[in-house]
């Protein structure tokens, strides 16, 4: 593989014969500097219009060109150098007080940062960031602070990169045991929501965290037990500040209001589950081997009921021939305010049935900051990594997202390919999922208990026994037509009764819940269910056939044990 310098081609200047004492205003001193960086990513200019961004192109070529470098959380490889040090035969660069540092912020034409003690002029390198504009919340400031949360900047290649964009050093004066005093650096999670303690978490920066039992045994998920997946943190976002840009293959863009959306378009409801593509993912690695990333149970899956309006209908209002779009289309990208990415195939937006909704609310209520508010993406029948929350930006483009989360992530590979040998262009990114299924609730139920009692009446049962329920769920909107359940580890199967919950669109977006009782003499040591979808597509009952390092989509017979209780 060609190291990152090479395939961005940028030279590693070691400019010699200048230094400090040269005589010239440091200001000017600086700027001779940078003068000297190449600088080959697409610059987008300060102030370009709205309506056309010519650049656009180029940098999105270079944030793919870098993909390998975006920001990630799981199995990052870190390197904890710093950049090579200046030695004493090199010229003794510029120094910058921090106040000087802070002028140079978002707002700012030239946007600085410090990395350790060294000063950057990083302006040319936001359009082609592999992580977006969110490089924003560090100008003006240190970067260190995210570098420690996204590990995977600490490679060499990357310090090579920065360092092409180095202009000089902190001023001693400023620094505290010789380092920018901690003060300096900004918290970037200390606005986060606060979050349910019922939810069971699974990393707290960024926050992740699934659904637990009760949640999981109602057909609409509550608000506050819906599960949370955070690649960052919660972006602050004002809904009457909130704009949607919708950009034209051509590059023309219409920007709307939230309440341009509201007020032009028809409102939809739709119940759809959303799963994270490594829901169970744990359940792969304890019955084949290791896999990478959040080692989540069944709770990376929820239910909820979703208002908004089509996104059909405002691609429709943008300009975009809908039922006859131009064949150079092929793709929708979509972006978030933390800079998130993600594409469907343009057929699936622009789907009459197929109900994708721009939403704004959520069971009901306006949606909470770790579902998206103001406004999130909801793509029904597919992995939940494509319902891009606080979206700001829809593409329509002949390629999918240059994102990391789209060409380097939510994908699967065969059993016998690791992290090392995977060719990620290979590999499809995922859209629609598989059938699955989960067991999330395994009780005894007694007749001597009122309660059990008329549950044990409604299945003509007089004696103690056991309650197993759970959900199923297949991708694409394909119904759950049959689950099947055994008591003895598959010798035997029962199918559960399919509970009868309503939801709300062209197709079977949401959750089908089911339940089985039996008496408890019958039960083994081990229960197990399988779902089946109307295309008869029905679950594995192996996982080392079907591992993938990533462990995604993870949907092999999911086995519960069972100890009888002494009576």
């Amino acid at each position: 593989m060609q190291s990152f310098r090479n395939l961005l081609k940028i030279p590693a200047l070691k400019p010699k014969g200048l230094c400090g004492t040269s005589g010239r205003p440091i200001q000017h001193e600086a700027r001779y500097w940078r003068s000297l960086r190449s600088t080959s990513c697409a610059a987008r200019s300060i102030g370009t219009p709205l309506r056309r961004r010519p650049g656009l192109a180029a940098a999105s070529a270079f944030a793919f060109v870098i993909s390998a470098a975006i920001v990630t959380f799981s199995n990052a490889e870190s390197i904890h150098a710093e950049s090579p040090p200046i030695t004493d035969s090199e010229p003794q660069r510029p120094l910058f007080r921090l106040d000087e540092v802070r002028k140079h912020g978002r707002d700012a034409e030239e946007k600085w940062i410090t990395k350790g003690n060294k000063v950057y002029d990083i302006t040319n390198w936001i359009p082609g960031h592999p992580g977006g504009e969110v490089i924003l919340r560090a100008v003006g400031g240190p970067v260190d602070q995210y570098w420690n949360i996204f590990t995977i900047h600490k490679k060499q290649e990357v310090y090579d990169i920065l360092d092409t964009f180095y202009i000089g050093d902190v001023d001693p004066q400023d620094l505290v045991d010789g380092k920018v005093p901690v003060e300096q650096l900004a918290d970037p999670f200390k606005n986060d929501p606060k979050r349910d303690e019922r939810l069971i978490v699974h990393s707290a920066r960024p926050f992740n965290a699934e659904t637990p039992e009760e949640g999981l045994n109602a057909f609409i998920t509550p608000d506050d037990l819906f599960y949370v997946r955070q690649h960052m943190w919660v972006p602050e976002v004002s809904e009457h500040c909130h704009k949607l840009v919708v950009e034209l293959a051509d590059g023309e863009e219409k920007e709307y209001s939230l309440q341009d959306l509201k007020e032009k378009f028809e409102e939809h409801n739709i119940t759809a589950t959303l799963q994270c593509s490594g829901n169970r993912r744990k359940h792969m690695t304890n019955e084949s081997r290791s896999t990478n990333g959040l080692q989540w149970e069944g709770g990376a899956i929820s239910n909820a009921e979703w208002t908004g309006v089509r996104l059909r209908d405002v691609l429709k209002d943008a300009g975009v021939r809908i039922d006859d779009f131009p064949s150079d289309v092929k793709h929708v990208q979509f972006e978030g305010a933390e800079a998130y990415g993600a594409s469907i195939p343009i057929e699936k937006a622009v789907d009459r049935f197929g109900d994708v909704l721009l939403a704004y609310k959520m069971n009901g209520n306006p949606l909470a900051p770790d579902h998206g508010y103001p406004l999130r993406l909801l793509v029904p029948g597919h992995v939940a990594a494509r319902s891009v929350k606080w979206i700001t930006r829809v593409r329509l483009s002949d390629q999918e997202s240059t994102s990391q989360w789209q060409r380097r992530d939510y994908k699967c590979f065969g059993p016998n390919i690791g992290s090392q040998q995977a060719d990620w262009d290979s590999a499809p990114a995922i859209q629609e999922t598989p059938v699955q299924s989960a067991i999330t609730s395994l009780r005894d139920v007694t007749p001597h208990s009122a309660e059990d009692s008329k549950l044990l009446q409604v299945y003509g049962l007089e004696e103690d026994s056991i309650a197993v329920e759970g959900y199923s769920y297949a991708g694409g909107g394909r119904r759950i037509i049959r689950v099947d359940v055994s008591a003895d580890d598959g010798r035997t199967w029962h199918q559960a009764e399919l509970l009868p919950d309503k939801g709300k669109g062209a197709k079977a977006w949401a959750w089908t819940r089911w339940r089985w009782i039996l008496p408890r003499h019958q039960a083994g040591r081990c229960f197990v269910v399988k779902a089946v979808d109307e295309a008869y597509n029905t679950q594995p009952g192996e996982y080392e056939p079907n591992y993938n390092f990533r462990g995604n989509l993870t949907s092999s017979w999911h086995r519960v044990g069972y100890r009888a209780k002494p009576l």
